[in-house]
Formats: structure tokens, C-alpha cells, sequence
């Protein structure tokens, strides 16, 4: 076979393409030529750092990854988990930064759609959505154009496709101001025995384009925008590619034709076409099985004619998944899509040996071995420098010691601290979602977890949970990733849920800034303590580098994403009060000091600043198989995690619209401590006997304090605070408004 004819000029092609000279060379030796331009754009795509994890992937290794219920770990588009009673679920956790910021109506509901269909390749009915969200000031008019582009985006695309959105986190920062950070989370629910894998496993088999024609959008995405920072004036236009436009009934027609496949047994493999589009899909899948692939780019159906061999291999169209089929059975396949008046095209099979190989026009244009591709890209140890915040010595609690001593006003501080963007409800977005539609929200926004009932009749169900903080990760990355992953992990407990594994998206600046680095490995370090220690193994997850214009990075964000099983999802623990009369105890951990990177910090004295004290992951695990206990023994009412905001924050949370709570604080601390540490650890519950909680948290070794009783009267009463609960949430309710619009 004749080779390709090499790229004109391709060493400075490949440099256009964001690869390095010596990832050229890696080419060269691999094929034993130059490269033609088609293999140009799929290595630079495939070898990307979206794609290959070349700077991650030896810290990745790390993390825990078995667990007893695991049934997919990652490697996958998505790890699955089985539930019992001949159920699975799949879940992973994707991010959409640079494409929401360069178009944010597209880029987010792009990254709703990417992230279904992976759910969608395991096998699984997609059925909840949650969107972590991380956005700049609000005060800057790009934020607010942001903020709309992708709340739009985001319930465009998950409303039409007929998926709730359950949950998620909104949160504001200057260091977001250029690199906003839009993740996604999507659960699905499948049989336990016919999982669905991205594996071309017959020589022979033929390869079934399904979905949507392909077009010029979406190329470069993978190689060019999410693997290279922001310039200093924002986004470079030398540099920007098309965003993907994403159609949600097109998404819908793929789910249900997809579904109808797998129940009729009809393919051997499949994988979504996401980041690097065709080139990843046929490297991965013949990759996987150890086989090589041949498809002619003529029969992939185009929207524009025009398009070359390259464009056609690296475009990111969207709704387009790749299916290997028997022969015997293609014709049923070709049937089911007809009728879903869906386009499916044979474009190639499945070949004996290991090459990749593309025909256009008649014409070779790539062969190449499809492991390289895939798994054999580059690897990278890059220069790593230990990371300390330049505020971390501050002694934050002292500082506040002496403020309040002063006379500092505490209840000033507590409405300034209930009514940060960070805290207040964020209706303003979620209202613009449909948290309901499939009806299997058992528990949805504003609970400290989302629970889902998978299954009509079947009480057995899911609780999901997504939770991240930056402020705790840039002070101290591994300690702040040992709290995410216990509040993420936390909140799934308090719903009653045993918390059985995790997913991750690690948001962080340029890799090859050595203090980045030495973020991302101790983040990494932290992470894994954390998930051995709670007994949430990680699934799947997604790193994305590159959030960073010019010199300033975001904060180290990882968001964790932990799944949950209930055994009966009728009888979940609600988060608010659910009663007048109730006693409100405080279990788990004491409260000790804890304002360091704390939201009063932040809203009081625009830093974050001081030092983390460790969490104790021993008794965090001991306080989630208390919750779980007490929530499906009716030992509890309620339950409801402290965190960011500390302890008023949760109570008044926990309050909802119907109660108020009268303290009796006993404690040692002072009362500034007492309201707004963020020491972890720490649940508020509420129970009608709280002699049998104090008992059961004994006997799991918790400290216990009670706290005072539920009212019908809307106030908080304690110690120095008498809040009208009425008046703070008028005055939270206008803080989205105040600042986005009406």
C-alpha cells in the first residue's frame, strides 16, 4: 500500500496544531515518514492534552479505582456501579470551560450533550443532569453575558432532551473572571448484564456512523481551545475554532434509537463521538480490542462537500455516536434508525492487524497504527514546585477574634454572609431548569443531595451529590481535596444513602507551570486519602488544564461528584426540617475554629487566607454509616451538612419556608466560631427523640450536641442573633435579580 502524501510543510502544520517539535518527531518515528495532513489533525487531537492526558495521567494512576460494587472503571465513556436488584447505574462528571466562555449558550448546552451521550454509550437511559457552575464576578458585564449564555444553554439543551436537571453548585470568584468553569454531571440507569462497551471486538464487524451529518464545527476544540490558555486580552481569535452547535431533539432521536439497539442485542460496541470526533472514536474502539479499522471518508454523509479528509476526521458535529455491527445484523440496525428517522451510514470495518487507515476521493490519506494514536501519545513528568498561598500563614481566627472583641457586628456579618452570591439561593438560574421531568425526583435543587428513583415500583434508588471549593484547594490543595470529597460523599449520606463511589473533574491552570503542577499532584494525594477512606472509589472523571489568561490561573477547582445507594428511596432524609417541636442536634465532629478560607473571610475581608486544620477521615466515615442508619430507622428527621457558611447558613437553610429554630449555645468558643467556622465534619439533624440519636451517634463514637428545638415562628434565635428568617429570605431572594437582571 502506498503511503499518504505528506502535509505540505508539516513540521510547521504541526506546530499550528499545538503540537510540540518533539511530539512531531514521536509521529515521524512512529509512521517512518512524514506525516500527510490527515494524520496531522489526528494525532495533534488525539495527542492533545484533552484527550491524552499527557501531563495527568501518572498522577491519575494513584486514585483508588475498585471497589465492591464497581462494575466500570474508568477507561470507559463512563464507570457503572450496580445497585442491586439486576441494575446499574453509569455516571461521570465532564467540563465545557473554554467552549462556555468563547459562546455560552453553545458551549454549555454542548457540554449537556456530550456528557448524556457518554452516559448513553454505556448502555444507559440518561436520567439526571446536575452543573456545577463557577463564574467570575458578577459585577463585570462579561460575567453576567456569560452567566445567561450558559444558564440558557444549559436549560435549552436539558429540557428539550427530556432530562431533569437535580442539582449542581453556582459559585463567584475574581479568578473566574476569564476561565469560568462549566462541569456537568449525568447519571444514567441500564440492566446489570448488558453494559455496553467502546470495543470493536470481530474482525469484519462493519462501522455505523449514527446520528447527526458531519460539519465544520467543533474542529480544533480538543487540540486548540481546551488545551491552551486564554491570552491576556481573553480569547485570541488566531486561535479560535468553531464551538459545537448541539440539537436536543436530535439528542433525543439518539437516545431512544440507541436504547431500541441495545435491548435488541444488535451491536458489539459503541462510542460517542466527542472531543476529536471520528479519529478518537476509530483509534479508541480498534485500539481496545487490539485490531485496526478501514473507513472511506466518502460515506460519512456531510453538511458541506467541501470538507477535506481532516476536517471530516477531527470535527466535533455533535449527536453522532460510532457502532461496530455484524454484518448478519446490519440491515436490522440500518431499520431501527429509519424509523427514528435518524441517518445511519456503514463507513468502514473492522481489520485484522493495527492500522487506521482513511480513504477520500479514492485516495489514501492516513495509515497509522491505532494504538499510538490512543494509548501510545506522549508522556510527561513535568517540573513540579511545592505550592503555598501567599496568605496561608495569616492567622485568620485570630483576626476575627480580635474584630469581634472590638466590636465587630455579628449580625451585620451573618446577613453579609446569607446574602453572598455563594450562599443565597440561586432561583434565579435553577427556576430555569426542569428538575421534575421523567418523574423520578424523589429529591431534587436545594436538597443537600439529589435522590432518584431508577425504576417505577422499585424502592431501591440513587442519591447524587456534586460539590467543589477553591478557596479550601488554593490554600491547601490536599487538604481542601480530602474536604471536597467528604462534603461531596457527606451530603450523599445525609439523604440515608450509602456513598459507594466517585467521578472528578479537576479544573486547574497551564500544566506547564511547575506551582500548577505541584496543585494537581497534591490535590491528587489528597483526593485519594479521602475516597479510601470514605469507600468511594473514583469511576471516571475528566482533568482540564489550560484555565488560565495570561498569568492568572483559577483556583485549583476540583468538583467531586459521588453516587450514593438507598435502599428505599420512599423514606429518604429530607435536608430541611420537617417538624415544629423537634429536637436540632449537632453531630459528628465539635465545632473548632475554622474561618480560614471561610465565606465570612471572603465576604468580611475580600481574601482567602490562613491554614486548614486536617479533617479526621476516620470519623467521617463513621458519621455517613450513622446517617445512613439513622435515616432509614427513622432515627432522624432531617439532616443537613455544615459547610460553606458554617452553622447560621445551614440552620437557615434547614429552616426552609416553614420553620424557625431557638438555640441554647453551649459552647466554649466564641459565638463568631460557633456561627460561621467551616470545621468539617459536622451535620445538623432534627428528630422527635434525640435520647436515640444521641444514643446511635455513641455507638458510632460522634460528639453529639443539642442545640435547641424547631418552632413554627420564622425566626433564628440564639445567642446574640434574633433573625427574622421572613426578612432574610426577602433580602436573598433579591441578590440574583440585584445582580444579573430580572
Amino acid at each position: 500500500m502506498t503511503a499518504p502524501a505528506p502535509a505540505p510543510d508539516p513540521r510547521t502544520l504541526a506546530r499550528e496544531l499545538g503540537m510540540t517539535d518533539d511530539e512531531y518527531e514521536k509521529v515521524v518515528l512512529t509512521l517512518g515518514r512524514e506525516p500527510s495532513t490527515a494524520e496531522l489533525g489526528t494525532y495533534s487531537v488525539m495527542w492533545s492534552e484533552h484527550c491524552s492526558y499527557k501531563s495527568s495521567k501518572i498522577y491519575l494512576k494513584t486514585l483508588p479505582t475498585e471497589g465492591p460494587n464497581i462494575l466500570v472503571g474508568p477507561g470507559e465513556n463512563a464507570g457503572v456501579v450496580d445497585v442491586g436488584d439486576g441494575l446499574a447505574v453509569t455516571f461521570k462528571i465532564e467540563s465545557h470551560n473554554h467552549p462556555s466562555y468563547v459562546e455560552p449558550f453553545q458551549g454549555a448546552a454542548t457540554g449537556v450533550g456530550g456528557i448524556i451521550r457518554d452516559i448513553l454509550t454505556m448502555g444507559a437511559r440518561p436520567i439526571a443532569l446536575m452543573d456545577p457552575l463557577r463564574f467570575g464576578d458578577p459585577a463585570l458585564a462579561k460575567t453576567r453575558q456569560v452567566v445567561d449564555g450558559v444558564v440558557r444553554g444549559i436549560s435549552h439543551y436539558g429540557n428539550s432532551i427530556g432530562v431533569p436537571t437535580v442539582g449542581g453548585e453556582v459559585a463567584f470568584d475574581p479568578c473566574y473572571n476569564g476561565n469560568p468553569l462549566v462541569n456537568v454531571f449525568c447519571v444514567g440507569v441500564l440492566p446489570s448484564d448488558n453494559i455496553q462497551l467502546a470495543k470493536a471486538e470481530s474482525v469484519g464487524d462493519i462501522a455505523v456512523l449514527i446520528g447527526q451529518r458531519t460539519g465544520r464545527d467543533g474542529i480544533g476544540g480538543a487540540s486548540i481551545l481546551a488545551s491552551e490558555e486564554f491570552d491576556e486580552d481573553g480569547i485570541d481569535d488566531a486561535k479560535r475554532p468553531n464551538v459545537q452547535v448541539g440539537d436536543p431533539f436530535a439528542g433525543k432521536q439518539l437516545i431512544e434509537s440507541c436504547l431500541e439497539l441495545y435491548a435488541a442485542d444488535l451491536l458489539s460496541g459503541i462510542q460517542d463521538m466527542g472531543a476529536a470526533g471520528i479519529a478518537c472514536s476509530t483509534s479508541e474502539m480498534a485500539s481496545a480490542a487490539g485490531l485496526g479499522m478501514s473507513v472511506d471518508l466518502d460515506k460519512v454523509e456531510l453538511r458541506e462537500a467541501s470538507m477535506e479528509a481532516w476536517e471530516i476526521l477531527c470535527s466535533e458535529s455533535q449527536e453522532r455516536m460510532l457502532a461496530m455491527v455484524s454484518p448478519d445484523k446490519l440491515d436490522e440496525v440500518l431499520a431501527i434508525c429509519e424509523r427514528w428517522q435518524i441517518d445511519a451510514s456503514p463507513i468502514g470495518e473492522v481489520t485484522g492487524g493495527d492500522r487506521l487507515v482513511f480513504h477520500r476521493h479514492g485516495e489514501l490519506v492516513h495509515d497509522a497504527p491505532a494504538g499510538s494514536l490512543a494509548h501510545d501519545g506522549p508522556t510527561y513528568e513535568r517540573p513540579v514546585a511545592e505550592w503555598v498561598h501567599p496568605l496561608r500563614d495569616v492567622d485568620v481566627d485570630g483576626d476575627a477574634a480580635a474584630q469581634f472583641a472590638d466590636g465587630r457586628d455579628l449580625i451585620a456579618d451573618v446577613m453579609a454572609v446569607l446574602t453572598s452570591p455563594n450562599i443565597a439561593p440561586p432561583a434565579w438560574v435553577t427556576q430555569q431548569y426542569d428538575s421534575i421531568v421523567g418523574h423520578g425526583t424523589v429529591q431534587g435543587i436545594g436538597a443537600d443531595a439529589a435522590v432518584i428513583r431508577l425504576d417505577p415500583g422499585v424502592t431501591r434508588g440513587i442519591a447524587i451529590a456534586t460539590d467543589g471549593n477553591g478557596r479550601w484547594c488554593a490554600l491547601d490543595p490536599t487538604e481542601g481535596a480530602r474536604r471536597v470529597v467528604a462534603e461531596s460523599a457527606r451530603n450523599v449520606a445525609c439523604t440515608g444513602a450509602r456513598p459507594v463511589a466517585a467521578t472528578n473533574c479537576l479544573n486547574f491552570g497551564s500544566p506547564e507551570s511547575p506551582a500548577i503542577m505541584g496543585q494537581f499532584r497534591d490535590t491528587i494525594t489528597g483526593m485519594g486519602e479521602a475516597c479510601l477512606a470514605l469507600g468511594t472509589p473514583i469511576t471516571s472523571g475528566n482533568v482540564s488544564f489550560y484555565n488560565q489568561t495570561g498569568e492568572v490561573a483559577v483556583h485549583p477547582t476540583p468538583v467531586m461528584g459521588v453516587l450514593g445507594v438507598h435502599p428505599n428511596v420512599a423514606i429518604a432524609t429530607p435536608s430541611g426540617f420537617t417538624s415544629a417541636r423537634h429536637a436540632v442536634l449537632l453531630i459528628g465532629a465539635k465545632t473548632a475554629p475554622g474561618l480560614s478560607g471561610s465565606e465570612w473571610d471572603w465576604v468580611t475581608g475580600e481574601r482567602i487566607a490562613g491554614s486548614l486544620d486536617p479533617i479526621d477521615l476516620e470519623r467521617e466515615a463513621r458519621l455517613h454509616t450513622f446517617l445512613a442508619i439513622a435515616g432509614t430507622d427513622g432515627v432522624i428527621a432531617s439532616a443537613h451538612d455544615v459547610s460553606t457558611g458554617g452553622l447560621a447558613t445551614s440552620l437557615v437553610e434547614a429552616c426552609g419556608t416553614d420553620f424557625g429554630v431557638t438555640l441554647d449555645l453551649r459552647t466554649p468558643l466564641p459565638e463568631h466560631q460557633m456561627w460561621f467556622s467551616e470545621s468539617p465534619g459536622r451535620v445538623v439533624v432534627s428528630a422527635a427523640d434525640p435520647r436515640a440519636v444521641d444514643a446511635l451517634a455513641r455507638e458510632h463514637d460522634l460528639d453529639v450536641e443539642v442545640l435547641g428545638l424547631t418552632t413554627n415562628a420564622r425566626r433564628l434565635v440564639g445567642g446574640s442573633l434574633d433573625l427574622d428568617l421572613d426578612a432574610v429570605a426577602t433580602a436573598q431572594a433579591r441578590v440574583f435579580p440585584d445582580l444579573l437582571g430580572p
